[in-house]
């Protein structure tokens, strides 16, 4: 059990970092009052508490996190400590690594942002690592996916909710051109319309594709494209309908069958939490019957899963 218990909230910053410097001395830390602490600070606490740590002991607190953790534990709590620009940054960017590349990941995240999120993370990545994100996606991706993660982050897209109907039945007419109604399919037109349309429209062009083609764009795009294509096309189709169903769906995936991909798990649960995890949390439930904290619960251990269920809140 844990020697300190900090209110979520009560603590003034520099309190914070008081607490967490007595937590890391003696033989091993004490894991539980450094959860208790951090899991209930918001993006801009946790950057006052780092600014107060090292101005009170001259050193780096995800530094000293990083020596005082290990495993899954230090990669959730390290990942957190981060704000959201800044997360989504390095995620992408360690994605991107030619040594550990991993294009899924860099599509997931990439694609399912919106417009002013990735033009925030974008600037993130330059001063961070000194190098565009359109330049390392130029040097790691190929093809059409390509193509479409570059218009995807240079693209500004309307955020707002109204729709001009006649243009999307006009976008589900120039979609079912391109794919299903020829022989081969005309990639451009689908990076064009994925691109450059706003979530809202991306909802009502799939739901005129449906109504006049009598099937959903997303069987579409699976009869039509594959690879990091498809996978791209699908997040940005799933994230404009309903993004909280697509990351239930990841976490899902994610603990589904033998072992757990943890890596996934706490991409997910960390992200996403200060953004929309009470609505992942509904979706979750209603999809699989299973609290998202059960099925955590269940497939994790220790002071990790402590630490995401400090995330993930009320059990509900």
């Amino acid at each position: 059990m844990s020697t300190l218990t900090v209110p979520p909230l009560l603590s003034s910053p520099r309190d914070d970092a008081m607490h967490l410097h007595r937590a890391f001395k003696g033989f091993g830390s004490d894991k539980s009052a450094v959860i208790n602490i951090l899991a209930h600070r918001d993006a801009a606490q946790r950057a006052l508490i780092q600014h107060e740590y090292r101005a009170l002991y001259a050193e780096d607190l995800p530094r000293r996190l990083s020596s005082e953790l290990s495993g899954n534990l230090e990669t959730a709590l390290l990942l957190w400590m981060h704000d959201p620009p800044g997360r989504d940054a390095m995620i992408v960017r360690q994605a991107l690594r030619k040594d550990l590349l991993n294009l899924e990941t860099a599509t997931e995240v990439i694609c399912s942002r919106t417009s002013s999120q990735i033009q925030v993370f974008k600037q993130h990545y330059y001063a961070k690592y000194g190098v565009h994100l359109e330049h390392d996606i130029e040097l790691r991706a190929s093809g059409d996916h390509k193509k479409l993660l570059l218009a995807y982050v240079s693209t500004p897209r309307y955020e707002g909710r109204e729709v001009d109907r006649a243009m999307a039945e006009k976008d589900a007419r120039a979609l079912y051109k391109a794919g299903e109604k020829r022989w081969g399919t005309d990639e451009k037109t689908f990076i064009r319309v994925f691109c450059e349309r706003s979530a809202a429209h991306l909802t009502a062009v799939d739901s005129a594709y449906h109504g006049m083609y009598g099937k959903c764009l997303k069987k579409a795009i699976k009869n039509e494209t594959s690879g990091q294509f498809e996978h791209a096309l699908k997040t940005i189709l799933q994230c404009s309908e309903n993004p909280a169903k697509h990351f239930a769906k990841l976490l899902r995936k994610a603990m589904k069958g033998l072992g757990t991909n943890d890596s996934a798990l706490i991409r997910v649960i960390v992200t996403r939490t200060e953004i929309d995890m009470q609505y992942i949390k509904a979706e979750y439930r209603k999809e699989y019957k299973k609290t998202l904290n059960d099925a955590v619960n269940s497939e994790t251990s220790g002071h990790y899963r402590t630490f995401l269920l400090a995330l993930l809140g009320p059990n509900q």
